[in-house]
């Protein structure tokens, strides 16, 4: 537990996130004395792991648990903006913040973000860093109106060993997201934290559909072994719908990579 002179300092939030890292994120704000005023989570279609974030909220009543796009909502927002929150908190949410909502927060809304920014801003950051070799970690930082382009508050970089596919940097980057969060936190809670701007014209930006660019294997084509590898172990992520591909007869068949090699 952070000291008493600082709890008498602890801040407002409204925590919004999703996936085991939004978890640990919520667990540990509340260990540090933290109730987030309320809880935003994403619909039945798109949520992994409401049903571990709402217990943790347990004294929140059902007008402060906003599902899938109602935080942007006419109800939402007078909502928040009653709140009066110093910040949105967001872990993996996975829902583009209006300026209206944005805007609402004393101090901000920040965003835990599994990449090392700038480079890999946006969507399927683990598979972009194999991919296109760029440096990979894990970022805290405000939110704007742009895609993962508002200032730093902390980060750190994360070494992509040999052996790691988009589905195990993903796991590993989790714990390294973490740890940042972790760091930050008194920095949160003090106001004492560096905002760090990003160089707009640096680092890389990728959209959801942006992956399908890369998935479909030519076996006409003839490509270096080593690309090849690079590849697949970038499309091996947890949804095998991401996979590389390659047709024969109008088929379908696609391909996913196991690594044997001890992890570091």
């Amino acid at each position: 537990m952070i000291e008493r002179s600082i709890q008498k300092k602890l801040p407002r939030i409204v925590y919004a996130g999703d996936r085991d890292i939004s978890v640990w994120v919520l667990r540990f704000i509340i260990e540090q004395g933290v109730k987030p005023v309320a809880l935003m989570i994403p619909d039945e279609n798109k949520a992994t792991h409401a049903q571990e974030l709402v217990p943790l909220c347990n004294y929140l009543d059902n007008s402060r648990i906003l599902k899938g796009d109602q935080f942007r909502t006419e109800y939402g927002i007078s909502l928040l903006e009653r709140l009066n929150p110093d910040y949105i908190t967001c872990v993996h949410f996975p829902y583009i913040v209006p300026k209206e909502v944005l805007e609402i927060p004393k101090h901000g809304v920040i965003n835990l973000h599994p990449a090392y920014l700038p480079y890999n801003r946006g969507w399927h950051t683990p598979s972009w860093a194999i991919w296109e070799e760029t440096p990979y970690g894990a970022t805290l930082h405000f939110m704007d109106e742009g895609i993962d382009t508002g200032d730093i508050i902390h980060q750190k970089q994360i070494k992509i060993l040999p052996n790691d596919t988009a589905d195990t940097l993903y796991k590993r980057v989790m714990k390294l997201e973490f740890e940042v969060f972790k760091d930050a936190w008194s920095s949160i809670v003090c106001g004492t934290y560096n905002r760090k701007p990003q160089l707009l014209k640096e680092g890389s930006t990728h959209n959801k559909r942006d992956i399908k660019s890369i998935q479909f294997v030519d076996l006409n084509n003839q490509v270096k072994s080593g690309d090849l590898i690079r590849l697949l172990r970038a499309l091996t992520t947890s949804d095998i719908k991401e996979s590389a591909y390659f047709e024969i007869n109008g088929k379908l068949y696609r391909m996913r990579l196991r690594i044997a090699g001890r992890q570091e």
